[in-house]
Formats: structure tokens, C-alpha cells, sequence
């Protein structure tokens, strides 16, 4: 079983520091399923249209988009923030 690492744009970092204590909890839970299975079926994945390798999580009202890469094992988080204003042009 390869185990991926669970990296952040510096933004993204940004992003999760500023968000209420219990989303932070509820997020780090979510990027533990993602180091063992970045598609897994628990976090009910869904790939953005348009976006060649972007992916989102829910999290409540809040969502996680991340890119896999998967020749470095990496799951790399690009965005955190409320479902209103998550989807902007990046």
C-alpha cells in the first residue's frame, strides 16, 4: 500500500490556518483518508469540470480542491475555503 503525502500551496496554508478550529479538525481527518486513497469512496470525491486534475472534498459548507500527482505520491492541496467562494477562477 503506497501512502501519498498531503501538501499545501503556500495560499491553501493560508487558507486552512484562518477557518474555525473544528473545520480545521474535520479537514486534517479528510487529508488523513486522502494520504491512504486519494479517490477513496468515503470522502465522496468529485472532479471539477474544466480542470484537468482537480479534484474537491466537502467538508460542511467548505471545500478542499487538490490536484494527485501521482509519480511523487503527492496529494497536493490548492484551495480551502466557504462553497461561495471556492469556485472563483484561480
Amino acid at each position: 500500500m503506497s501512502v501519498y503525502a498531503v501538501e499545501f500551496v503556500h495560499s491553501a496554508r493560508k487558507e486552512f490556518n484562518k477557518l474555525p478550529l473544528k473545520i480545521q479538525d474535520r479537514i486534517v481527518e479528510a487529508l488523513k483518508v486522502l494520504s491512504i486513497n486519494p479517490f477513496s469512496e468515503l470522502l465522496k470525491i468529485k472532479k471539477l469540470k474544466g480542470q484537468e486534475q482537480l479534484y474537491r472534498i466537502r467538508i460542511g459548507d467548505y471545500r478542499v480542491l487538490y490536484e494527485v500527482r501521482r509519480t511523487a505520491l503527492v496529494v497536493l492541496v490548492v484551495k480551502i475555503g466557504h462553497r461561495r467562494e471556492v469556485y472563483a477562477k484561480r
